[in-house]
């Protein structure tokens, strides 16, 4: 049996605090299972903004998408997760990443780092937070036990390790980064290979792992070709119809994007579909058409 789906939007527009709590709750109602805040300058800080969401709604978790790992000190940081899953209820997500933007570094006055050096630190801070939030000794305490869940973002070999060994929610992004942290989308093929390298490391797993897909488009129309015409300069010496086999853009009639969603959970195993906070409104009716299948 496939895992039922699961809907998460990545919420990341600054805004004052009755405007967040609107959104939150917007969110909530139009069915999403997780409300997720991502990590990076000049977007809403993603602790205080989880505790914010969490007052404002009952019913979803609440989660990082993703954490720039670089920004934080894991001591530090499982400060902040301990904290923040004790004031949410326990419905904190903690979502990890390596980062991907080297402006953000020089803006805040950290090191990038390497390739290798990035995914040292994800790893050390994934190890400790493991070890501090652990102890019975450490303070505060989680609420949730004996974890809070744990998402990685991953698409290369290690990290796709990594993710095997660590995660409990394996997050694909559907895309490969390139220099100065530009995302390109990758084909079906490409994230056929991709997958199939992590089931490989995560073989013999005692429990399996949720499959997260990261959508980037999302249109309901009858009109398909108009809504993916605008991404032909952003994946150059790409067709139209190439666009929209993209596994992570959902555009078209409502019943083929449905079917879409479907396929690609059997083919791939992503029953966990987040999108972005521009595509929310539009995403709504195939949370509804999705719900409980």
């Amino acid at each position: 049996m496939p895992r039922p789906f699961r809907f998460g939007v990545n919420l990341l527009s600054s805004v004052n605090a009755e405007e967040w709590r609107a959104k939150c709750r917007r969110a909530e109602e139009l069915g999403y299972d997780v409300i997720l805040v991502p990590d990076h300058l000049g977007m809403p800080a993603p602790f205080p903004a989880l505790v914010a969401a969490a007052e404002a709604t009952e019913r979803p978790r609440l989660g990082t998408f993703v954490l720039n790992a670089g920004f934080w000190n894991p001591a530090l940081l499982a400060r902040e997760v301990a904290t923040t899953d004790a004031l949410t209820g326990g419905r904190l997500e903690l979502g990890l990443g390596t980062g991907y933007v080297p402006a953000e570094h020089e803006t805040a006055g950290l090191p990038w780092g390497s390739p290798r050096e990035r995914v040292d630190h994800l790893l050390r801070t994934i190890e400790e937070l493991g070890r501090i939030l652990g102890s019975d000794e450490h303070q505060p305490r989680p609420f949730q036990q004996p974890r809070v869940p744990l998402l990685v973002g991953a698409n290369g070999d290690r990290m796709l390790r990594i993710t095997a060994e660590h995660a409990d929610i394996a997050a694909f992004t559907g895309a490969r980064t390139e220099e100065g942290g530009k995302l390109v989308p990758i084909s079906a093929g490409e994230l056929d290979e991709r997958v199939a390298r992590y089931r490989g490391f995560a073989n013999g797993r005692k429990e399996s792992a949720e499959l997260n897909l990261l959508i980037q488009l999302v249109s309901v129309t009858e009109d398909p070709a108009a809504a993916v015409r605008p991404w032909l300069d952003r994946v150059p010496q790409t067709t139209e119809e190439e666009i929209l086999d993209l596994p992570l853009v959902l555009v078209g009639p409502l019943n083929e994007i449905v079917e879409k969603a479907l396929a690609q959970r059997e083919r791939y195993g992503f029953s966990y579909l987040t999108v972005l906070e521009p595509n929310m409104e539009a995403f709504a009716p195939v949370v509804e058409a999705l719900r409980g299948r």
